[in-house]
């Protein structure tokens, strides 16, 4: 019988969930409301603002990881970590917590992924700039093929390590992000 996911390193992680890309998939949008749903039925209405589907399965028309990124927003009056243990309760495992962010998985195996994976990323309200640089994408198709670019340039390098990837994306996030966040400055 093999490791716990908790007994394993990052490398053995990383090697059993490689980065992988595919086309779009609008059957993650229907993915995104099934979770959504669920967080409601999960989360009292007074402890959520907004739920919002993030992450590159939320723009158009590019290649993204086939992982259903969620942001759940709440009241900065809210106790971040009861929320999370009421997620962790209902079946979500919490993969890290940094100042006034929680992010949950589910979708993990110690045999690999399963039919549905998703990433959970708690926050409170007004830390969104996910939600910036989705709509920047979704209405600027030329940056959304420049960023599906990158993402196919550095998926077969960093292919068994996610943090390289996520990093090496990182500069374009923040220029398009502000970017966005100057058209849009008050939209959320």
């Amino acid at each position: 019988m093999g490791k716990e996911l908790s007994e394993m390193t990052l490398e053995e992680l990383w090697d059993l969930f490689p980065i992988f890309l595919v086309p779009h998939d609008d059957k993650w949008e229907d993915d995104y409301k099934e979770m959504e749903v669920r967080l409601h039925q999960i989360l009292t209405s007074g402890c959520v603002d907004r739920i919002s589907h993030i992450g590159s399965t939320a723009i158009n028309g590019i290649w993204a990881k086939n992982i259903v990124d969620v942001m759940v927003e709440i009241p900065q009056s809210t106790d971040m970590e009861k929320v999370s243990y009421l997620l962790e309760q209902n079946g979500l495992i919490r993969m890290s917590t940094e100042a006034n962010r929680i992010s949950l998985n589910e979708g993990y195996s110690k045999d690999g992924f399963v039919d549905k994976v998703y990433h959970i990323h708690l926050r409170y309200t007004g830390d969104n700039d996910e939600l910036f640089f989705r709509d920047y994408l979704n209405e600027h198709a030329e940056v959304a093929r420049e960023y599906e670019l990158l993402k196919i340039d550095l998926w077969k390098r960093d292919e068994h390590n996610r943090d390289a990837y996520t990093d090496a994306k990182s500069d374009f996030v923040r220029k398009w992000t502000a970017e966005a966040r100057k058209e849009y400055e008050e939209r959320y």
